[in-house]
């Protein structure tokens, strides 16, 4: 199990930095183009949601698309850090979720609108424990897994990522610090889709780690 250390970090960070479409199968189901460079948005650190929590959709919606991503955890103050030795500056990993309302997404892609309404609502980053850098020697030889009930829906290796994890930890600090704590989601491999209210989910890296959430329509607070 990981320290207390190390479970703080979470707690300390500033940002969530995703990076889309960073596997090339995904980028096609969604029918988009295979990037050039990477896809950067931004997700609130108030979307976290720890292992065996809820996942809340927020109404009219009854279903929310499920995206499994390994997270890396900065360890100290990144900025324009080479490639070279950007791997110097990852603190642990986790595995993560980023939830989508597809159909949100779907309308703002359409007009040129952000992704913030879709990805970036409390519950929304659903996430593991940190793990210890020892205990991945090899973030590059990954496979990574989601079941929607019992039904596997995910499953890919880190190894397709069209961007490198030196080269995403470099790339990003150069256009934005990265602060001990900070979180970047690395994409997610092909298979996304949606589970519905009422469904659980499953998720793990293969041999070392694994999550599960129930999903539930959200309930205002002060509402009966």
């Amino acid at each position: 199990m990981a320290s207390t250390g190390l479970q703080k970090l979470l707690q300390a960070g500033t940002k969530i930095v995703a990076v889309g479409r960073n596997y090339a199968a995904h980028a096609k189901e969604l029918g988009n183009a295979v990037p050039k460079e990477p896809v950067l948005f931004l997700k609130p650190t108030s979307s976290y949601l720890e292992n065996g929590g809820t996942i809340e959709v927020p109404p009219p919606l009854l279903s929310l698309d499920h995206e499994v991503e390994l997270a890396v955890v900065i360890g100290r103050r990144a900025r324009d850090v080479p490639e070279s030795n950007a791997m110097d500056y990852v603190g642990g990993y986790a595995l993560a979720l980023d939830m989508t309302a597809r159909e949100i997404q779907s309308s703002a892609k359409s007009v040129g609108l952000p992704w913030t309404v879709a990805k970036g609502q409390d519950t929304f980053t659903p996430i593991s424990s940190v793990l210890e850098k020892s205990l991945v020697p090899d973030p590059d030889n990954l496979e990574l897994w989601l079941k929607v009930d019992d039904e596997i829906r995910q499953k890919g290796l880190t190894k397709d990522m069209i961007f490198k994890l030196p080269y995403l930890i470099s790339h990003i600090s150069s256009i934005m610090t990265l602060l001990e704590g900070d979180v970047i989601l690395t994409g997610t491999p092909k298979g996304v889709g949606p589970v519905k209210v009422g469904q659980k989910i499953t998720a793990g890296i293969t041999g070392l780690i694994d999550i599960h959430f129930n999903v539930e329509q959200r309930r205002k607070l002060g509402s009966h």
